[in-house]
């Protein structure tokens, strides 16, 4: 495993990112695909926690673009030199559209009103606006309503108005799955339809577009019948799924692991208590090793007295509560533990393995909450 420079010295927490797994989750999509599919990497919210410059960077090659959240977001891509396609799947603010023009940034239009901005700030700046239409088929988020067959014709009406205006690439309509990793797939296919019929609407008008996407990560594995001329792939991207109730059963790599250090041992007495609250008391004398992570690096409290940590390949229980940068954990039949030794949270210690979907269930939380929760604070540190 090579492992990227940024690694050397110590690093008193840091998640370890796997590029060449993300690779492989891309390749499995891939498979489930029609030749030819362009994969947009959804990778908002610093591309799920692992950093989206260099996820970017890694596969750029193997994709048709990207989808961001926000302008800061798609910016920094830009910034960081890719060149790819760069898709704003939410809201932005009009006073932010000069910044998209500038950039190349495609925005996701749910208003005739947006629209005409949009038109009206390119023309003055003397170069192309980019949207793709967002329409709502059933998630009542955002978007052109097409949920039901009276929304079609007036969503069609102001479809063809924008259209029409100049100085403005409209060149992609898309809309997104509520309940795709349900095994139920009954109100999916629900939406399906009514994008389908919205787009026979268009068809009819001799509209036209370049990019139709609907399929998200669950879709993908499930529901390949959806697929349009883009994909947007988001969780799976880091081996993860999308959620238990999937129909197929893919393999994907998890691209995450997070480790820390072992940074201080003491023995504890029967009747001691640990960390605060003293929610943990010994019932016995205690080794104890004190972790240099916590809920101010984003590792979930809900794991107070609770969780578990992999130390020499062997499991610890967190005693007592997180704290917001260390935490304790009971190495008493854990022989040989030393200061600095490394601390899985999650991914592979030897044999054992520790899973992000497992703590999920563990502290009621969700998979993508989770790595999205890792902050800035940890460092990554790239491996092939």
């Amino acid at each position: 495993m090579m492992v990227d420079d940024t690694a050397c010295g110590y690093n008193r927490t840091y998640a370890q990112i796997n590029l060449s797994a993300i690779r492989k989750n891309i390749d499995t999509s891939r498979k489930a695909l029609p030749e030819g599919t362009g994969i947009i990497a959804v990778i908002k919210t610093d591309a799920y926690g692992h950093g989206a410059v260099r996820v970017a960077k890694t596969i750029e090659n193997m994709t048709a673009g990207f989808a961001v959240a926000t302008i800061d977001e798609a910016v920094e891509l830009r910034q960081a030199g890719i060149k790819s396609h760069i898709i704003i799947l939410g809201y932005i603010s009009p006073k932010e559209y000069a910044e998209a023009i500038e950039n190349d940034i495609i925005l996701s239009m749910f208003s005739y009103e947006q629209a005409c901005e949009l038109s009206k700030l390119a023309k003055s700046m003397g170069r192309p606006g980019r949207c793709h239409i967002k329409v709502d088929t059933g998630m009542n988020r955002i978007g052109f309503p097409a949920k039901h067959e009276k929304d079609i014709i007036p969503t069609a009406d102001e479809i063809e108005k924008i259209k029409t205006l100049p100085d403005i690439i409209c060149d992609g309509i898309f809309m997104h799955f509520a309940t795709a990793d349900e095994s139920d797939k009954s109100k999916a296919r629900k939406q399906y339809d009514n994008f389908c019929m919205l787009l026979d609407e268009l068809s009819r008008r001799n509209i036209s577009f370049t990019y139709r996407h609907c399929s998200n990560s669950a879709a993908i594995i499930d529901m390949p019948e959806c697929t349009f001329e883009w994909v947007r792939q988001g969780i799976t991207l880091y081996g993860l799924t999308p959620s238990y109730e999937m129909v197929h059963d893919v393999k994907l790599y998890p691209a995450m692991e997070l480790k820390s250090h072992v940074v201080h041992i003491k023995t504890v007495e029967k009747g001691d208590e640990v960390s605060y609250g003293g929610i943990y008391t010994a019932e016995s004398e205690r080794r104890i090793a004190t972790v240099s992570i916590g809920y101010g690096d984003g590792y979930p409290r809900q794991l107070s007295n609770k969780g578990y940590v992999l130390i020499r390949g062997q499991k610890a229980p967190i005693v007592g509560r997180v704290c917001m940068d260390q935490f304790m954990v009971d190495v008493t039949d854990i022989d040989g533990v030393e200061l600095e030794d490394t601390v899985t949270l999650f991914g592979s210690d030897g044999e054992k393995e520790i899973t992000v979907d497992e703590l999920s269930d563990l502290c009621g939380r969700f998979n993508y909450e989770f790595v999205c929760d890792i902050n800035k604070r940890v460092k990554r540190i790239y491996v092939e």
